[in-house]
């Protein structure tokens, strides 16, 4: 992945395995999602799932990486004439990897520990699809949201409690990037237009994306 580009990041539980049993589950998982993404990606949507989860995420720009993975090596950030540029992509990748891992692995133990189970609990090497173009934002958004009324949990948007769509809609304090996804969509109003018009259409415009 690369430093201030868009992402689908999806994975799904081991088998017939479940990642999150009760709420509590739900909510520790966004604790862990806080902890060690949020210093490397902006979230703009998000739905959780009992067997597994969705996420819009915007890498952040090489400087504010720069900044982010300065700390985490233990330094204040780096100097004036020592700069991220200096980092290649490679490097931005391996780091931002590294911060997907930590957080499956970190959950998965917390979770076996939990329920009393060993192993893994995440299928391997979760997927990342690059988002190329607008409208392929705003698709990927309300494909996020749609997944409970997919999968029968939901008949609409907002009876899903474990989804963002709620908290844009919503005037609470929250780490999503609501006004900027708000943006995109033009307003409020067009924000849930654009989701009952996807709901209308359903499987004919998924185009793989999962």
């Amino acid at each position: 992945m690369q430093s201030s580009n868009f992402y689908h990041i999806f994975n799904r539980a081991n088998g017939f395995e479940n990642l999150f049993r009760k709420r509590e589950n739900y909510q520790f998982f966004l604790n862990k999602w806080d902890k060690y993404i949020s210093p490397i990606a902006d979230t703009y949507c998000y739905c959780l799932m009992p067997n597994h989860f969705h996420f819009l995420i915007r890498i952040k720009s090489s400087e504010e990486l720069g900044e982010t993975f300065g700390k985490f090596d233990g330094k204040e950030t780096f100097g004036k004439f020592e700069t991220f540029q200096k980092l290649d992509e490679d490097f931005i990748a391996k780091k931002i990897t590294k911060s997907f891992s930590n957080l499956f692995s970190s959950y998965t133990q917390a979770y076996n520990k939990y329920s009393g189970r060993k192993g893994s609990l995440f299928t391997p090497n979760f997927k990342k699809k690059e988002i190329t173009n607008e409208i392929h934002l705003l698709r990927v958004i309300a494909y996020i949201h749609r997944n409970p009324i997919h999968h029968g949990f939901a008949t609409n948007y907002n009876e899903w409690e474990f989804s963002s769509y709620n908290t844009i809609m919503s005037a609470r304090d929250t780490k999503i990037k609501r006004e900027k996804v708000l943006e995109i969509f033009g307003g409020n109003a067009e924000f849930i237009q654009f989701h009952q018009s996807y709901l209308l259409e359903l499987e004919t415009i998924d185009f793989d994306l999962e």
